[in-house]
């Protein structure tokens, strides 16, 4: 779906189960989604998951390691859907399977979000992941042919980085500029966005290489402050 989802060397969760502690992880992602880490109590997680706040505690040591075991799953959770996208017959079916129902990527979408706007410690772990296997999946594309060579494939991947999580950190902005308040990245945004965002990944902006030899020139010009 993003090229921000190119995530592929760190733990991969195991799959979904209905266990008290895969009940209160649930529950926890929606709190701290919603109320932010800050306002989001034990108490409150315990309620939704239907345990008590001390099976809470038993299972996660504390607040902040409930956190941190819900960033590993959200963040297994992109690294399935990123080896999905690893091909075009991938992609496509994740786009598909996204179009026909939104609602099962809400909700971490929702929490990469709050995580990053709340400018947390999980925030900042969550980006310096996403631009570290940007960087990897930068470098291997580099590598096999796939993709153009980069003059700074690190700088390249911070910046695809922070354009895919401007999307759903904004979401509510990218709908409303193209007619669609309301819908967040919904199905009728990203049919909006998919193609446009393809085209330009796959061909670029400029017709020929006039805004490159500037910038080249005047970086090189002007000696470094």
């Amino acid at each position: 779906m993003f090229r921000m989802l190119n995530i592929r060397s760190a733990h991969v969760s195991p799959p979904e189960d209905l266990t008290a502690v895969a009940k209160i992880r649930d529950a926890a992602i929606d709190h701290f989604a919603t109320d932010g880490f800050r306002k989001a109590s034990v108490r409150a997680i315990a309620t939704t998951a239907g345990v008590s706040a001390g099976l809470v505690m038993h299972h996660f040591g504390s607040k902040e390691g409930l956190r941190e075991a819900c960033d590993d799953y959200v963040l297994g959770t992109i690294i399935r859907r990123a080896q999905d996208e690893s091909s075009p017959e991938g992609l496509r079916a994740v786009l598909q399977g996204y179009l026909a129902d939104s609602t099962r990527y809400a909700r971490d979408l929702g929490y990469i979000s709050r995580a990053i706007t709340e400018d947390s410690v999980a925030g900042r772990r969550i980006v310096d992941a996403i631009i570290d296997e940007t960087e990897q999946f930068l470098r291997a594309g580099e590598a096999s042919g796939s993709l153009l060579t980069s003059s700074d494939p690190r700088a390249l991947a911070a910046v695809l980085a922070m354009t895919s999580l401007g999307m759903v950190t904004m979401a509510s902005h990218l709908a409303r500029s193209l007619g669609l308040a309301g819908q967040g990245i919904g199905p009728a945004v990203m049919r909006r966005v998919a193609l446009p965002t393809a085209e330009f990944y796959t061909h670029g902006l400029y017709t020929d290489d006039t805004v490159l030899a500037a910038t080249r020139e005047a970086l090189e010009s002007t000696p470094a402050s």
